[in-house]
């Protein structure tokens, strides 16, 4: 038997009924991913496994650097065909590591191919994908219909220009819908005023708005937001440490604004003012549009300091932070209550001893009016693999509702990693179909199957109110 087959991660006859009844052909709605929009709208068409795979993959990196593989065959300067074959000879070593997992189900599925990646096959496999890439059948609007994606949210900044995303929404010939997702992070960025500032003029161009005072960023940031909806972008997205619960009023929010536009940059007390200030502004524009806010917190990144000054961020140097995330996330979810202003919003965290804490938040502010209001969101980034994904969804299941969770996205910046919302899929029915086997949950097919169904897709589609094509 292959080792990727048809019941692959299914250990139990219920498993693998409500894998192959319920969740495997249902849709995809890929609501956090980092995409160039760009290759969407051009129909970007790959040359070799490199560009489809190993281009951007800070996973791979990772990997191969733990492997004592040079920098060269990373992010360097060496041929395509020799990183991928770096990267072959670094696959068996990756045994019990989602990589290896990952690996093997993306060459099924897109090519195929059964035969183990290692530094003797890797020739043969090159060769062959390289012809198959080839194929109309590869580019990038036909992989993600291939996936039945019917929705997929990238990740802009507000000064983007959006430019892509006017051309996708204006083609009538693409199958799926994309959408931006408005991320504002170096809006918060005051501690490096010469960054700040560089940012902030972008915006105002964009904008077509003079930025002179707080006042004035707040109607650049509310003019793009506008132009996000316009577009049919429905979700934001906060990368942070850790919530931003140091209130304080708008007139000091304004004078931290002057002093950083003088050149001046803030102190870290001024800078946890200044971002609270504006987290809860953007917590006012996503609820009077009723979007989604995600908040996806405790990264600690750019650890190698060596590498970040050479090569910049999302190089694979980024690990688990172990910040104390509960008061800051409960005041500032508490104070946009208060203020009426609360959205929809998907809580994830990176580090899994809080996985309770998220799950037990997300019920404090259910407002007995929209199901599941406050999400538990998946398993993101170090957590996005098997073992944490069951964490996840036990944590979710024990504290809140798990028939309201709106599933999986791939976070991913390629256009293989469509078939991790099948390992999603595979690893939820498997947990539940061992639950129906040990008598846990009722052995009932269909009431189970309806809710494995509604995770896949339908829960999504319904909360986050995107404008997708019919399923």
């Amino acid at each position: 038997m292959p080792f990727i087959h048809d019941d692959f991660l299914l250990l139990s006859e219920p498993a693998r009924r409500l894998y192959h009844e319920f969740a495997k052909d249902e849709p995809i709605l890929d609501y956090h991913n980092h995409l160039p929009p760009r290759d969407i709208a051009t129909n970007r068409s790959f040359a070799n496994l490199f560009e489809i795979w190993l281009e951007g993959d800070h996973y791979k990196w990772r990997a191969m650097r733990s492997n004592g593989i040079a920098e060269a065959f990373c992010t360097g300067a060496a041929e395509p065909r020799e990183k991928f074959l770096a990267f072959a000879r670094t696959v068996p070593h990756t045994l019990r590591n989602p990589i290896y997992h990952w690996t093997h189900l993306e060459l099924k599925r897109y090519f195929g191919i059964d035969t183990l990646l290692d530094e003797s096959t890797a020739p043969a496999i090159w060769e062959e994908t390289k012809a198959r890439l080839a194929e109309p059948g590869f580019s990038a609007r036909a992989i993600l219909t291939r996936w039945k994606v019917r929705a997929l949210c990238t990740t802009d900044d507000p000064a983007d220009d959006l430019c892509w995303h006017r051309e996708l929404a204006a083609d009538a010939s693409i199958p799926l819908r994309v959408f931006p997702t408005f991320r504002p992070d170096k809006a918060l960025n005051v501690q490096d005023a010469a960054a700040f500032n560089a940012w902030t003029d972008r915006l105002a161009g964009i904008a077509d708005v003079e930025i002179a005072s707080y006042a004035a960023l707040q109607e650049a940031l509310r003019k793009r937001h506008d132009d996000f909806h316009a577009l049919g972008g429905r979700l934001s997205d906060h990368g942070l440490i850790h919530c931003h619960a140091d209130f304080c009023s708008d007139a000091t929010a304004a004078a931290i604004f002057d002093k950083v536009r003088s050149g001046i940059g803030a102190t870290p007390e001024e800078q946890g003012k200044f971002a609270t200030s504006l987290m809860l502004f953007f917590g006012q524009l996503d609820a009077e549009k009723g979007w989604t806010k995600q908040l996806h917190l405790g990264a600690l990144r750019n650890n190698n300091t060596h590498l970040f000054r050479n090569l910049g961020p999302d190089i694979g140097c980024d690990s688990i932070g172990d910040w104390n995330q509960g008061v800051a996330l409960s005041r500032y979810l508490g104070r946009l209550t208060e203020m009426q202003a609360l959205p929809k919003t998907v809580l994830y965290n990176l580090n899994p001893a809080d996985n309770y804490l998220f799950a037990a938040m997300a019920g404090n502010f259910m407002d007995g009016e929209t199901p599941g209001k406050v999400q538990f969101g998946s398993g993101w980034w170090f957590l996005d693999q098997k073992e944490a994904m069951e964490w996840q969804i036990n944590a979710l299941s024990n504290v809140g509702l798990l028939s309201r969770f709106i599933g999986m996205l791939t976070d991913s910046r390629s256009f293989m990693s469509f078939p991790r919302h099948e390992y999603f899929r595979r690893t939820l029915c498997n947990l539940l179909g061992r639950d129906m086997t040990d008598g846990l949950i009722p052995d009932d097919l269909a009431m189970v199957g309806a809710m494995v169904r509604k995770i896949c897709y339908a829960n999504a589609r319904d909360f986050l109110g995107l404008d997708t094509p019919p399923a």
